[in-house]
């Protein structure tokens, strides 16, 4: 490509978003994020901020980080090997909440910036994020509210690219192994910079935009939901899914493990409770079963 993003300009809209997304849930919450500055040997650093056993949030993390190194993992140049081995550069806001309240969806959210060169010197750059919800007991409006708002962050960017991110998202974070999604999805782009150095830009910065817009009015309705140990415990087997996801098949994780990323930042994203039984089932007609029958399965939630 003949122009690249200036990484400057990403960074700084990156650590803006970061304060902006801790800022609302702090307000939310009630409970204050730690910060907790970072230093990489390899190169470069981050910024975690983390919330254990808030009034409403029982674990979550919104980080930044700004990598680089000599070799790009294979992680990352799957879709171009004739970058792997390339020096690199990495820089992105991934943020995974997990609410306390089983009537709370799970959500994460991830934008992130890439850059390298060829072997002829040129810039080789991409952008990728997106974000996806993950109810234990769903509910319509909220799901269909969480993608409306991804839809509306790409249309002035081209109408076919909510469709296509959707069936991304839906194919990406699928559990090959239960043959089951791992929520109900919302939009996922990888290697983007079909769109040139400003609009791709842009286009990433309306999917951090929308994130507050997508969530937070779900969040605010569900959290004081009245619940019980029945609940509670469906919530846990499900975050098993989760884990199970992040750790055999997300992208995100597996670069920042390969290029000797912080541990506990990369892991941010991991449940604080987890159950995993063998062969549950949920009971024929219950409220747990209604997200396997209605809201796992693919579908457009925005005409159906």
């Amino acid at each position: 490509m003949s122009s690249a993003p200036n990484p400057a300009v990403v960074k700084a809209w990156l650590l803006a978003l970061q304060e902006r997304i801790v800022a609302s849930l702090e307000a939310l919450d009630g409970k204050a994020f730690l910060r907790d500055a970072w230093d990489r040997a390899e190169g470069g650093g981050g910024i975690s901020r983390l919330v254990e056993e808030g009034n409403v949030i029982e674990r979550g993390g919104v980080n930044f980080s700004h990598v680089m190194g000599a070799k790009l993992p294979p992680s990352a140049s799957a879709h171009r090997p004739d970058l792997g081995g390339k020096p690199w550069e990495a820089m992105g806001v991934s943020l995974v909440i997990h609410p306390r309240n089983p009537y709370a969806p799970t959500v994460h959210m991830n934008v992130r910036f890439f850059s390298t060169t060829t072997d002829d010197g040129e810039p080789a750059w991409w952008f990728g994020g997106g974000m996806d919800l993950t109810p234990y007991y769903g509910d319509v409006a909220d799901v269909r509210h969480f993608h409306q708002t991804c839809h509306d962050a790409l249309s002035p960017f081209g109408e076919n690219l909510h469709a296509r991110f959707k069936q991304w998202c839906d194919e990406y974070f699928y559990l090959k192994h239960r043959q089951e999604a791992r929520g109900v999805g919302g939009i996922f782009f990888d290697d983007f910079n079909e769109a040139g150095a400003e609009q791709s830009l842009a286009m990433m910065q309306s999917v951090g935009d929308a994130f507050l817009k997508a969530y937070l009015p779900i969040l605010e309705r569900r959290k004081d939901t009245p619940y019980g140990e029945r609940e509670r415990d469906f919530q846990a087997y499900r975050r098993g899914r989760y884990v199970e996801f992040n750790l055999v098949f997300d992208r995100g994780t597996l670069f920042g493990l390969q290029s000797g990323g912080r541990t506990e930042a990369i892991l941010m994203s991991m449940p604080p409770i987890v159950k995993w039984r063998y062969r549950w089932e949920p009971e024929a007609g219950s409220a747990e079963a209604a997200l396997y029958s209605d809201f796992l399965p693919h579908r457009d939630w925005l005409t159906e």
